[in-house]
């Protein structure tokens, strides 16, 4: 254990707080740069705009982004007697788990997947169709079987069978907003939830803490010797669940897929000297998986090749071992080497609470998270009770939250 208080017995209402539903950006800014920021250092707080963000960065550091592209996940279909089925695709179960090769995928697909209006469905096939540059696009669903938690094993099939899964989506689908986000998709949301480095197709909803950075703002980084490197974690809807129970032992933390190629760790191990800034909750998971990873490595809980870190890892089993993040990475990048393997992929369900102990991030760009949420949790984690100062301090100062809202600068509390 990092603390003697294990996490599970942590109450959720600790981590709740006040947020009126007008405070919930229903839109973005139109210069993405241009949100409000709010910076926390040494327990004090102030504000600036995003596209000064440069200015509170120490030169030389290395900047962190998760350059995964959300996908057009929802599908909505109508029966024919009229009645409409919402599809929303969370991740692929068949012919391949991998997202990467499940967008490649030609012909059919299953995916796991939430139904909206479930009831009316009682079976058999339904169709949506779409007309793109004059060529009828179709795709066919049907239930293959009904899951715990809501969710359903959906077998897709399309016309034309050339089309990859990829593009299929990218034509019929639509972009997935965030649940508090109360109106329909427009198509400016087709680019606005997307940051502008986002390439690797997976994710059902944003790393939000990107969608502030402009090309501007990423020159001026760079003007002070900032480097960038580009991970990849799929964020799931998973995000967006709320903890129910009383006390976290009885929250399941969602998991989502990870891709790492061998040649950006390298890049992360020979970087280490230098302040690391985490850009999202994702990044940071992201990174902080990967060094339990390393810990189950060595301790021969992993032969490496694949990852699947747990949400108690760091509480339970591992809690007991001392590994420096440096032997940790060496020991990922070594079990992918040895095997000639070119990345490093699985996934990841880690649950960072408070009395965590951070092992890559010392500065974290951020939104802010809704009350009683797992993201909430990793601030609180982050930067200790000043958590509550920082949030008191935005709500006082008309600061927009959650996804399209406004930008946080959190120097850790150590």
């Amino acid at each position: 254990m990092e603390d003697q208080k294990h996490p599970k017995q942590l109450s959720i209402d600790s981590y709740d707080y006040p947020l009126p539903d007008n405070r919930i950006a229903q839109f973005p800014l139109e210069r993405r740069d241009h949100s409000k920021l709010l910076i926390y250092k040494q327990g004090q707080v102030s504000e600036d705009i995003f596209f000064n963000l440069g200015h509170y960065l120490p030169s030389d550091s290395l900047v962190i982004l998760n350059k995964t592209r959300v996908i057009h996940a929802r599908l909505l279909f109508h029966k024919k007697s009229g009645s409409p089925i919402e599809i929303f695709c969370l991740e692929p179960l068949a012919p391949f788990r991998d997202h990467q090769q499940a967008f490649q995928q030609k012909e059919q697909t299953e995916w796991l997947c939430l139904v909206g209006n479930s009831k009316r469905w009682k079976g058999g096939i339904i169709e949506l169709s779409v007309d793109h540059n004059g060529e009828s696009i179709t795709i066919y669903a049907e239930r293959v079987m009904r899951m715990e938690g809501g969710t359903s094993q959906v077998l897709f099939n399309w016309t034309p069978a050339g089309l990859t899964f990829a593009e299929v989506l990218e034509q019929v689908g639509k972009i997935p907003l965030p649940p508090y986000i109360n109106r329909k998709p427009v198509s400016q949301d087709e680019k606005t939830y997307q940051t502008i480095y986002a390439s690797h197709d997976g994710s059902v909803a944003a790393p939000t803490a990107g969608l502030h950075f402009s090309n501007e703002v990423l020159a001026s980084l760079k003007d002070r010797n900032i480097d960038f490197l580009k991970f990849i974690l799929h964020v799931g809807a998973g995000t967006f669940r709320p903890v129910i129970s009383g006390n976290l032992g009885g929250h399941e933390m969602h998991a989502e897929q990870v891709y790492l190629p061998v040649e950006s760790l390298e890049s992360l191990r020979t970087s280490l000297h230098k302040p690391i800034i985490a850009v999202g909750t994702t990044t940071t998971r992201l990174l902080e998986s990967l060094y339990w990873h390393g810990v189950k490595v060595i301790n021969g809980l992993s032969d490496g090749l694949v990852m699947n870190v747990g949400q108690w890892d760091p509480y339970d089993l591992l809690g007991e071992f001392t590994i420096t993040r440096e032997d940790s990475l060496d020991a990922v990048i070594n079990a992918c080497k040895k095997s000639g393997s070119t990345s490093l992929k699985g996934k990841t369900n880690l649950m960072i609470a408070p009395n965590y102990r951070f092992r890559f991030p010392d500065i974290l760009i951020t939104n802010f998270h809704q009350p009683r949420s797992t993201l909430l949790l990793l601030i609180a984690a982050f930067i200790g009770d000043d958590w509550r100062k920082a949030y008191q301090y935005a709500l006082d100062h008309d600061f927009r939250f959650l996804s399209y809202g406004d930008s946080c600068l959190f120097f850790i509390r150590r």
